[in-house]
C-alpha cells in the first residue's frame, strides 16, 4: 500500500515538473514564432528560464526556414519523457516509441490549442474589466493572439461595435481539438499499447 503512494507521489511530481517547463518551452516557441517582442519583461522571463536545453540542442538542430526546431525538438522529447514516465510509474508498462512520438505530438497540439483559447478569454476578461489598459501581460496577449483573431476579424467583422471574432476563433479552436488532436492521440494510444 505504501509503494502506491510513493509511486502515486512521485507521478504527480513527474507531471507536474514535466508540465511547467513544457508549458515554458511552448510559450517561447509561440512568442518567436509570432514575433513578441523579446524585451518584454515576461519574453525574458521565458528566454532565460528555457535558454541552457535550448543552447545545446542548437548545435545539433539550427533555426531553418524561420522555424526554431531546437524548441519543437526539445518540446517532443520533454512530452515524450513525460508519457514514458508516466506509463512506467502508472502502470509498469513501456510505450512503443512510434506510439510514444504520435501521443507526444497529440498533447502538444492540444496544449497550443488550450493556450491559444487561454489567451483570448483572457483577452477577452480584461477588455471588459480595464479596456485600453497597457502593461508587459497584455501586450504578450495580444500579439499571440493577434494572428488568429485578425483572420477571424476580417472573416466576421464587428457588430454594433462588438467583436465576434473570439467565438469564431474558439469554433475554429475546438473542431481543431476534435477533428485532428483526439483522432491522433487515439492512433497514439493504439501504436503505444
Amino acid at each position: 500500500m505504501a509503494n502506491s503512494y510513493l509511486s502515486d507521489a512521485l507521478l504527480y511530481l513527474v507531471n507536474t515538473v514535466f508540465a511547467l517547463y513544457i508549458l515554458l518551452v511552448t510559450l517561447r516557441f509561440l512568442l518567436q514564432t509570432v514575433r513578441a517582442d523579446a524585451r518584454n519583461p515576461l519574453s525574458q522571463f521565458l528566454l532565460r528560464a528555457t535558454d541552457p536545453p535550448l543552447r545545446l540542442l542548437r548545435r545539433v538542430a539550427p533555426g531553418f526556414g524561420g522555424v526554431d526546431w531546437s524548441c519543437i525538438i526539445l518540446m517532443v522529447a520533454l512530452q515524450s519523457i513525460k508519457l514514458f514516465l508516466a506509463g512506467v510509474l502508472a502502470y509498469g508498462t513501456f510505450l512503443a516509441p512510434s506510439g510514444l512520438l504520435l501521443l507526444s505530438v497529440a498533447e502538444l497540439m492540444r496544449l497550443i490549442i488550450y493556450i491559444f483559447m487561454f489567451v483570448i478569454f483572457l483577452q477577452i476578461i480584461l477588455s471588459w474589466v480595464n479596456p485600453g489598459a497597457y502593461n508587459p501581460m497584455t501586450v504578450l496577449l495580444h500579439q499571440l493572439s493577434e494572428p488568429l483573431l485578425g483572420p477571424a476579424r476580417r472573416l466576421l467583422p464587428a457588430v454594433q461595435g462588438i467583436d465576434l471574432s473570439p467565438i469564431l476563433v474558439f469554433v475554429f479552436l475546438q473542431l481543431s481539438l476534435i477533428l485532428l488532436v483526439r483522432p491522433l492521440a487515439d492512433l497514439g494510444r493504439a501504436l503505444a499499447l
